[in-house]
């Protein structure tokens, strides 16, 4: 890919975010991780193993960066469902990278296009109820702090 392209959609990627709710920017992290497991897909199928390292160190910090994101408080059993999902993924891509296995990055995958496509449904009107309750704890911890 030439580095205007590159350039091109980094900057997309930043305008984006720089404008999106925090509904998006999930998505967005959602979508990463799932670019850079396709990309470790294809190194290892080229043997390429620095860029598999690379790329799979990326999908594996995003995963990460989804998980420490979860209110276990307001997101009660969903959240710790998807914790304990989450923790399944980054430990199977571990191995996966140790073990050049394709198919557990699939696996992986696979479980992140499930979460995604049901993220990806989330009504606008439960998306801003959800808003308004992370709000509102908000308030309550800086009252009571």
């Amino acid at each position: 890919m030439s580095y205007g392209i590159k350039a091109y959609k980094s900057v997309g990627i930043k305008d984006d975010l720089a404008v999106a709710d925090p509904h998006r920017v999930i998505q967005l992290l959602m979508q990463g991780s799932l670019e850079n497991m396709a990309k470790a897909k294809g190194a290892i199928e080229r043997k390429d193993f620095a860029t598999k390292g690379q790329t799979l160190g990326k999908a594996i910090a995003i995963i990460s960066a989804l998980k420490s994101s979860l209110d276990m408080e307001l997101g009660g059993e969903i959240s710790q469902n998807l914790d304990a999902l989450y923790e399944f993924m980054i430990n199977h891509l571990t191995l996966a990278s140790r073990e050049q296995s394709l198919d557990k990055i699939q696996d992986v995958m696979d479980l992140m296009l499930t979460i995604k496509s049901a993220w990806d449904q989330i009504p606008v009107a439960d998306r801003e109820k959800g808003y308004q309750q992370r709000a509102s704890a908000s308030q309550q911890m800086a009252v009571g702090a």
